[in-house]
């Protein structure tokens, strides 16, 4: 689970930029929880209280895929990477990049190299 400042706002970042799907939703009209889909990963995205927001630390999710490079050029249009995003290969052997969501959590996509 995700937390966000709008889940409608976070629903259409996934959706429109990353190309998940919308599983569920508990209310379209103000959502406040929902479910993101892609490749046989699922996301939740929950909303939270701005009273919390600069308290709470952002999470960092790590997701194992097939092909990092691929997967790295497949969203290098979308607007979602910061001008340093690259694929590196790391000391701990893994393959990867990292960019953060629309509200600050961060998304690593990892490979063994």
């Amino acid at each position: 689970m995700l937390p966000v400042r709008d889940v409608a706002r976070a629903t259409s970042f996934y959706i429109d930029r990353l190309g998940f799907q919308l599983l569920f939703c508990d209310d379209p009209g103000a959502p406040h929880y929902a479910g993101v889909g892609r490749d046989g990963v699922i996301i939740h995205l929950q909303w939270h209280d701005p009273a919390e927001w600069d308290r709470a630390d952002r999470p960092m999710l790590r997701f194992v895929v097939d092909d990092v490079d691929a997967l790295f050029r497949t969203w290098r249009h979308a607007d979602v990477y910061h001008e340093n995003t690259a694929v590196r290969d790391t000391e701990w052997g893994t393959r990867e990049f990292a960019f953060y969501d629309i509200d600050r959590n961060g998304l690593t996509f990892m490979m063994d190299r």
